[in-house]
């Protein structure tokens, strides 16, 4: 695999593309030295701070009117979109893509959908500052997070009345995977994580002794007066646990069908790493095998990946937030708003037969106003058909209040660079027969992106 195509597989996964001038900038470089400057990009966590009040502690009185409810209603919902708007922006304009990149990955991983919008944000920033750091810091600080703890009832867990949720999805869907402990394991260490709450006034965690079960208790074949990090650390000495991590993350960056050696090898890393994540990524993204033909162009973007690729790459700008909400929910991936705990399954299941009409129209829409391959299809005298093709234009401007600049995205491409060069920049997988010809037919540059990026292989990464 040549240069340029190693770097451009790395942006595809590693981060949500890369623009035309990058690219060629890094063209003599090994994938040691791309890699680098990803993780040096992406060094310092900027926290998002859409959401500035906690309406938690603005409860309604009992005797509220439906105006003060659809008032307080209303609020949160200008929260929500405030809060993701903002993540769609920090994604699309950030030099830390990398950071952004697994941010994504564990707000899948660790999903959670309360309504407080302060919450869902402290605990977004939580795995922004360590998505890159270190896997025992992360878990910790997630579960003791007021939005894990609310989302997973910990702050009903009390001695003598045990709740098991938080227990049960700590070790399903968090670390070792179902299948690698017992329901009894399950019963005691919910006894360990009694106490464990939040403090609703100030939002941060904390610890009540005497909600505490202070009892000893038997976990994983060892008995003693365990407490939360207790439980945690048993469960980070168990091996089963970096290769749960480490299967998820060969699906999320390089193949959905995972390869058992290549996993073995990141378990290792990551394990004898004390469950560092860098050393762990860094392996991945210099292997070999991470640059196969089997492992490039075979992932289906997800919806959030597709829009920040459209958004990044055209230089996108939104006016309205809830056109890019309506956008996620027609794709099937609001953000904040995971389906259930276990989160989105991604993969295959991106795609059925309407959302995939639906994403390869989204480009069109946006980027063009709704239509593909506008030039030459109408004769001058065909005026009843253009007029309605600008009065549709018209009405989709109005609707979506969204900017490319093409002027960027052109000028940072050379003048006499080929149309088929150009296309294969903005696609994954390698050019086919169909592509090139509509690649040739097209009259100029614009029409010819327009089409590239309205084809079902735009959708792969």
């Amino acid at each position: 695999m040549d240069n340029l195509k190693q770097v451009k597989h790395l942006y595809a996964r590693a981060a949500f593309g890369i623009d035309y001038a990058t690219l060629h900038n890094q063209r003599n470089w090994g994938p040691k030295k791309s890699v680098k400057n990803l993780f040096k990009d992406s060094e310092h966590a900027k926290p998002i701070t859409a959401v500035t009040e906690n309406l938690d502690l603005m409860p309604l009185a009992k005797d509220a009117n439906e105006e003060q409810r659809k008032a307080l209603q209303e609020k949160r919902n200008q929260q929500e979109k405030a809060l993701n708007m903002a993540w769609m922006t920090q994604m699309g304009t950030t030099r830390a893509q990398l950071r952004e990149k697994m941010t994504l990955f564990w707000h899948n991983h660790f999903a959670c959908n309360i309504g407080n919008y302060y919450y869902q944000q402290q605990l977004n920033n939580i795995q922004r500052t360590h998505a890159l750091g270190n896997f025992k810091t992360l878990l910790t600080a997630v579960s003791q997070s007021p939005a894990m703890l609310q989302f997973l009832n910990n702050q009903q867990n009390y001695k003598g009345h045990p709740n098991e949720n938080f227990a049960r999805e700590l070790m399903e869907l968090f670390t070792l995977g179902r299948g690698h402990y017992t329901e009894q394991d399950i019963k005691e260490s919910a006894r360990a994580f009694t106490g464990w709450a939040y403090n609703g006034k100030n939002s941060e965690y904390t610890f009540k002794p005497g909600s505490h079960d202070t009892q000893p208790k038997t976990f994983m074949g060892k008995t003693d007066n365990f407490c939360g990090e207790d439980i945690i650390d048993i469960i980070l000495n168990n091996k089963q646990t970096a290769r749960y991590i480490s299967t998820k993350l060969y699906k999320y960056l390089v193949n959905e069908m995972p390869d058992d050696a290549h996993i073995s090898e990141m378990a290792d890393v990551f394990y004898n790493a004390n469950y560092e994540i860098q050393p762990l990524l860094e392996h991945v993204f210099t292997a070999d095998w991470f640059y196969e033909d089997k492992n490039t162009g075979n992932l289906i973007k997800s919806p959030v990946e597709l829009l920040v690729d459209l958004t990044r790459r055209f230089h996108i700008s939104y006016q309205n937030p809830d056109v890019l909400i309506q956008f996620q929910r027609t794709l099937g991936q609001v953000l904040f708003r995971p389906p259930n705990v276990a989160g989105w399954p991604g993969g295959r299941n991106w795609i059925d037969s309407s959302s995939l009409m639906y994403r390869i129209k989204i480009p069109s829409t946006i980027l063009n106003a709704g239509l593909i391959d506008f030039a030459g299809k109408a004769t001058p005298e065909d005026e009843a058909y253009l007029a309605s093709q600008r009065k549709q234009q018209l009405n989709v401007i109005k609707r979506v209040q969204a900017s490319p600049d093409w002027n960027k995205f052109l000028q940072g491409i050379p003048l006499k660079v080929p149309h088929q060069e150009v296309a294969q920049y903005l696609l994954e997988p390698m050019l086919n027969d169909r592509i090139i010809a509509e690649v040739n037919k097209a009259p100029d540059i614009k029409s010819m992106v327009i089409q590239v990026v309205s084809t079902p292989e735009y959708q792969l990464c």
